[in-house]
């Protein structure tokens, strides 16, 4: 059986680990893999997962992958994990795709960012409208690539089949007034991660998305528990132990000017390094150059003994 309403909300009140599509050197998808990273980060206390979802490369799947790997994810996790699956394109589509969805077992959809070249945001509400009509699930829209109005998102909240926003913008004064506009029965998902996750608390985000927290689960962990006692000496060092691997994660990369372009690699590079399992990228993305390579391994490296310190020194407080 599905979550429900009041069981998906307090889900998304923790972190939010995604779950990433490793390819194998033919780039097909290794459902095995997305299994055993499911289970592992679960045992490693995540319960609220991203499945098909930007960071697994959803542009670059078919339709029949994203269904197929939502199955493998729910098939995965025991009935008390929260799995949502990212849902975009046309509104015919993307309900087709939510019907799917709904036969393989998710808990709720998350709405992709549009990625049309104009933008209405009364057409956007409609679209989630339309859309929150349409499905038997809860839906977790995701702000990110434009610019909207605290209007905009305040309507946003007060859709009734919107249980939560994943807010993926570095202005956090508009989080604030947007949570202070909307209803007070949607929970606000930081979705930058682990650097603007203190910030966007303040603001009203009750959890946030993962960033070094996809491979090392227990640094989200301790940043939350850190948040949710307001120990705000301690966030800020958990939050700074992320910033050199999150940072790298921002880089162009080689023979590029687009801003992020490793991102998707630095973080299948992190599993890898973590135990766990990254595969290779589609086009349009790239692997790692050597050199980006060794610079993951020596963050990583770095990331890890700072991690330790700083769970080793709570444990003895």
């Amino acid at each position: 059986m599905p979550l429900n309403e009041d069981e998906i909300q307090s889900r998304l009140r923790g972190v939010s680990a995604g779950l990433l599509t490793p390819f194998d050197d033919d780039s097909r998808v290794e459902h095995g893999k997305i299994r055993s990273n499911a289970r592992s980060l679960h045992q490693q206390g995540i319960d609220s997962f991203l499945s098909v979802a930007n960071i697994s490369e959803y542009h670059s799947l078919s339709r029949s992958e994203r269904v197929d790997i939502a199955e493998t994810s729910v098939s995965a996790l025991p009935s008390d994990a929260c799995v949502l699956a990212g849902v975009g394109g046309g509104t015919d589509d993307a309900i087709e795709l939510m019907e799917a969805y709904e036969e393989v077992g998710v808990d709720a959809m998350m709405i992709m960012p549009p990625h049309h070249t104009y933008l209405h945001e009364r057409g956007l509400l409609e679209y989630y409208s339309a859309l929150g009509e349409a499905a038997d699930r809860p839906l977790v829209p995701y702000v990110k690539g434009f610019e909207p109005s605290v209007e905009y998102l305040a309507d946003l909240a007060d859709i009734d089949e919107i249980v939560g926003i994943k807010y993926a913008l570095t202005d956090t004064a508009k989080l604030g007034a947007a949570v202070e506009a909307g209803p007070n029965d949607v929970v606000w998902v930081n979705g930058l991660a682990e650097p603007l996750a203190p910030a966007t608390w303040v603001e009203g985000a009750e959890g946030f998305s993962a960033g070094v927290s996809n491979f090392r689960p227990e640094v989200g962990l301790e940043l939350f528990d850190a948040l949710s006692r307001e120990d705000w000496s301690r966030a800020r060092r958990l939050r700074n132990v992320c910033l050199p691997y999150q940072q790298l994660r921002g880089e162009k990369g080689t023979r590029n000017d687009i801003p992020a372009a490793v991102s998707i690699p630095v973080v299948k590079k992190g599993l890898e390094l973590a135990g766990l399992h990254g595969g290779g990228v589609r086009e349009p993305l790239q692997p790692l150059s050597p050199a980006e390579e060794e610079r993951a391994e020596t963050l990583y490296r770095e990331l890890d003994e700072e991690i330790g310190d700083l769970i080793d020194t709570q444990a003895t407080a």
